[in-house]
């Protein structure tokens, strides 16, 4: 077995017709879903030897690749290989070969990889095809490109969300089934997220206390701070983002270390949000005798829910929480228009 997996490699590496599996390999689907392509589409091997596996032709990858691409963007399976086919070996009708053929808008769950996304952007359909397939050059691709056009928070609210919460209902449907898909989502996500200032514009940060961002301790999930954190970053709120579970004592040492404007708790869960942690913040004091300070406490993510607690500042949702904290700077978040307008007045 081992033998004819390293003569596939080599054969593919030559450029020479590659095999099923070599293909399935390069493709990042499986060979089953190449046979199905091949049995429902026609989109197989043009030529065939008798006796023989079947092996694939530089042309014959090439449409496929295509089909790979187009299925991504969101184009029923269907659509896309009569695309697909008519491209790669001449015109069937419509189109001529060669001619770019724009996306075909979809509704349903079979366009998303099988994913429950219901109805969503198509670009959220794209992205899912991508994960299940574990194509993790597109699925870092898409995520780059979609937080250049759109900006983060319509990235993440329309597209991000929905397909991490499709990810999540299908594994939780399956067993054990697509929780690699999920993790590689949430790793690209993460990825993406860290990268904010270098595909969208940002201001440098002013020059004053931070934000300090935090899960409660106990508390794992840590993408929707990531996302806090990027759009702070974007704004040019100056921030310490502390990560996961972070414990009680070290919190509260953080706390007194930098002399925050604002503390964000982020709960995912009920049992994780403590209500007398966040009031022992709003507690904590540090300064001079009279002009002592506190920070600001915001609480976010569903584990707050129901949880009115005089003092903290609720949260709802990407866009609500970075205005609220950028509205903590008041003047030194000011445009850059604006502040070269009052300097030379």
């Amino acid at each position: 077995m081992a033998d004819k997996q390293q003569q596939e490699e080599r054969d593919e590496g030559e450029g020479a017709a590659v095999t099923t599996g070599a293909l399935a390999r390069r493709l990042g689907v499986s060979p089953t879903t190449l046979r199905s392509w091949d049995r429902r589409y026609g989109l197989g091997p043009a030529v065939r030897a008798d006796g023989r596996h079947r092996r694939w032709s530089r042309p014959d990858v090439a449409m496929v690749e295509d089909m790979c691409r187009l299925t991504a963007t969101g184009v029923p399976p269907a659509e896309a290989a009569r695309i697909a086919k008519q491209r790669g070996r001449g015109p069937v009708g419509g189109p001529a070969a060669g001619e770019p053929t724009p996306p075909v808008p979809v509704r349903g769950d079979r366009a998303g990889g099988g994913l429950p996304l219901g109805d969503v952007r198509q670009e959220s359909r794209g992205l899912a095809r991508a994960a299940v397939r574990l194509d993790a050059p597109e699925v870092q691709n898409r995520l780059n490109a979609l937080v250049r056009e759109h900006g983060l928070t319509v990235t993440w609210d329309e597209v991000m969300v929905p397909t991490l919460r499709a990810v999540g209902r299908k594994w939780a449907s399956s067993g054990d089934r697509y929780v690699e898909v999920e993790h590689l989502l949430s790793w690209h996500i993460s990825t993406t997220l860290r990268s904010v200032p270098l595909l969208v514009p940002a201001r440098p940060a002013v020059d004053a206390a931070p934000v300090l961002l935090a899960c409660v301790p106990d508390e794992q999930h840590t993408l929707p701070l990531e996302a806090l954190h990027a759009a702070l970053v974007e704004r040019g709120v100056p921030t310490r983002m502390l990560g996961a579970a972070v414990p009680v004592e070290a919190l509260l040492a953080a706390v007194r270390r930098v002399g925050p404007v604002a503390v964000v708790l982020w709960s995912q869960a009920r049992s994780t949000a403590s209500v007398p942690l966040a009031q022992h913040l709003t507690a904590m004091e540090w300064g001079v005798k009279g002009a002592r300070r506190s920070p600001a406490v915001l609480t976010a993510g569903p584990g707050w829910a129901g949880r009115a607690v005089p003092g903290l500042v609720r949260c709802h949702g990407l866009e609500d929480a970075a205005s609220t904290l950028g509205g903590l700077y008041g003047d030194l978040l000011a445009p850059p228009s604006a502040a070269a307008h009052t300097a030379d007045h």
